[in-house]
C-alpha cells in the first residue's frame, strides 16, 4: 500500500486540527461581534457570505495545483511538481488581487446589490466589514496556495502550525478590539487582517526551504508557464465555477433570509456558524482525499485510490455520529452562549436539530468528489454539483419559504434536497472511477 496507516495518521490528524481551528476562530468572531449587538452579527454575517465566495475560489485554484502536484510526485518527478508550486502561487496571487480591487471598488454598492432588503444599520455594519477583510484576499490566497502544496508532499503539520499561529493572532486581536478597545465590527475585521499577513508571511518563507520536495526557490519560477498552468486550471476552473456557482446560490439564499427580518437574519446566522463543526471533519478528510488519491493516480493505483476513499468516508460517519449527537442533546446550551433574542434563539436550535439529523446524507455529497477532482474528473462534478445547487437547493428554498411559508427552515430543506441529489450521482460516478482517472 502506498500510505501506511502512520502516513494517513499524520496527514490527516493535522488536517483535522486545522479544520477545528478554523471552525473554532469563525464561532468566536460571531461570538465575540455579538458583544456590538445582533445588528453587527447580521452585517458580519451578510459579508461573510461573500468572503467564503472568495475563499472558495482561490480554494479551487489551490486544489488544481494539489492535484498536479500530488500526481507528479505519485510518477516521481519532483522537478515537474516544483514547476507546478510556482504557477500555482502566481496564478493565487493574480487573481487575488482582481478579487480585491473588485471588492474595494464596489463595497457598499455590491452589499446593496446583492443584499437590498437588510435594514440601514446592518448594513453600514457589513460595508466597514467588507472593505477591511477584502485587504486580507490576497495573503490569503498565499496561505492557501502554500498550504496546498505542503499537503501535497503529504506533510500537513506545516499547514497546521501556520494556522495556530494564524488564529491564535486572530483571537488576541479580536479581545482587545472588541473587550478592551470597545471596537464594533471594525474589532474583528482587522485582527482578520493582520493574521492573515503573517501566515501568509510565513507560509512563502517555509515553502522555500532547501528540504522540501517541492519548493519556490525564486522569481524565476513565477514567470507564466502556459502548458503548466493550463494543467492546474483544469482542476481548478471546474472546481472554481462549481465552488463560485455554490456560493452564488447561497448568497442568493442568504438574500432571502435577509428578506425575513434581523431575528430570522442572526439565527440562521449563529445556527450556520455552530453547524460548521459538523463540516470540519469531512473537508479535512476531503484535503486529504486530494493529496492521497492524486498520488495514486500518479502512479497508476487506481484500486488503492479507492479502497483510501472507502475508508475515510466510513471514518467521516463515524466522527459525524459522535459530533451530531453532542450538539443535539447540547444545542440549548451553546446557542445561549451568543445572547440572542428569544426568537432568534429558537430559529437556531431548530435548525441545527435539523441539520444534524440531515448529515446522514452529507459524506457521499461532499467529501466522495474530491476522489473525482484527483482524478482529473474536476467537470462532472462541477456539472452536478452546479445543476443540483440551482435547480433543487435554490427552487426548492424558495418554494418553501415564499410558497408554504416555512421560513428559514425551508432554506434548509431545499438544501437537504441537494445533497441528496449530488450524493446519489456522485457515489454512481465512483464506481467507475477505475475506468475514468488517468494521469496528469
Amino acid at each position: 500500500m502506498m500510505f501506511s496507516r502512520r502516513d494517513l495518521y499524520r496527514l490527516l490528524g493535522p488536517l483535522i486540527v486545522e479544520q477545528i481551528l478554523a471552525v473554532l476562530v469563525g464561532m468566536v468572531d460571531v461570538l465575540m461581534v455579538a458583544y456590538a449587538g445582533e445588528e453587527a452579527v447580521s452585517g458580519v454575517a451578510l459579508v461573510d457570505s461573500i468572503s467564503v465566495l472568495v475563499i472558495q475560489l482561490l480554494a479551487a485554484l489551490a486544489t488544481g495545483g494539489a492535484v498536479v502536484c500530488s500526481q507528479y510526485i505519485g510518477r516521481k518527478q519532483p522537478g515537474q511538481a516544483c514547476r507546478a508550486a510556482g504557477q500555482l502561487v502566481l496564478i493565487t496571487a493574480a487573481v487575488s488581487l482582481v478579487f480585491t480591487a473588485v471588492a474595494l471598488a464596489g463595497n457598499k454598492r455590491l452589499l446593496q446589490l446583492v443584499f437590498g432588503g437588510a435594514e440601514t444599520e446592518v448594513m453600514d455594519n457589513a460595508a466597514t466589514y467588507f472593505w477591511l477583510t477584502a485587504l486580507s484576499y490576497p495573503f490569503l490566497a498565499l496561505y492557501n496556495s502554500g498550504a496546498a502544496l505542503f499537503r501535497s508532499m503529504g506533510n500537513s503539520r506545516v499547514s497546521m502550525m501556520a494556522s495556530m499561529v494564524m488564529n491564535g493572532v486572530n483571537i488576541a486581536g479580536n479581545a482587545l478590539c472588541i473587550y478592551g478597545l470597545h471596537m464594533g465590527v471594525e474589532g474583528v475585521a482587522i485582527p482578520t487582517l493582520v493574521s492573515r499577513i503573517i501566515a501568509a508571511a510565513l507560509m512563502m518563507s517555509l515553502v522555500r526551504h532547501r528540504d522540501n520536495l517541492i519548493r519556490i526557490t525564486g522569481l524565476s519560477q513565477l514567470r507564466p508557464e502556459p502548458d503548466m498552468i493550463r494543467r492546474i486550471l483544469a482542476v481548478g476552473i471546474p472546481s472554481g465555477l462549481e465552488n463560485g456557482m455554490f456560493q452564488f446560490g447561497k448568497l442568493a439564499l442568504q438574500s432571502l433570509v435577509s428578506t425575513l427580518g434581523t431575528a430570522a437574519i442572526a439565527g440562521f446566522a449563529v445556527a450556520s456558524n455552530l453547524v460548521t463543526l459538523q463540516y470540519l471533519a469531512g473537508n479535512a478528510l476531503g484535503l486529504g482525499l486530494i493529496t492521497i488519491v492524486g498520488q495514486c493516480v500518479g502512479a497508476g493505483e487506481l484500486e488503492q485510490a479507492k479502497s483510501y476513499t472507502r475508508k475515510l468516508i466510513a471514518v467521516n460517519y463515524g466522527i459525524l455520529l459522535a459530533v451530531c449527537a453532542a450538539m443535539i442533546l447540547g444545542r440549548g446550551a451553546v446557542v445561549g452562549i451568543y445572547g440572542l433574542s428569544a426568537e432568534a434563539s429558537v430559529m437556531a436550535e431548530e435548525l441545527i436539530f435539523t441539520h444534524s439529523l440531515a448529515m446522514a446524507v452529507w459524506p457521499p455529497a461532499f467529501a466522495l468528489p474530491n476522489t473525482l477532482r484527483a482524478g482529473m474528473d474536476a467537470r462532472f462534478t462541477m456539472a452536478v454539483s452546479v445543476f443540483s445547487m440551482w435547480v433543487f437547493r435554490i427552487g426548492f428554498a424558495y418554494f418553501f419559504v415564499k410558497v408554504c411559508g416555512m421560513g428559514v427552515m425551508g432554506i434548509w430543506y431545499g438544501m437537504f434536497i441537494d445533497w441528496i441529489f449530488r450524493g446519489i450521482l456522485f457515489y454512481w460516478r465512483f464506481r467507475g472511477f477505475s475506468e475514468r482517472a488517468h494521469h496528469v
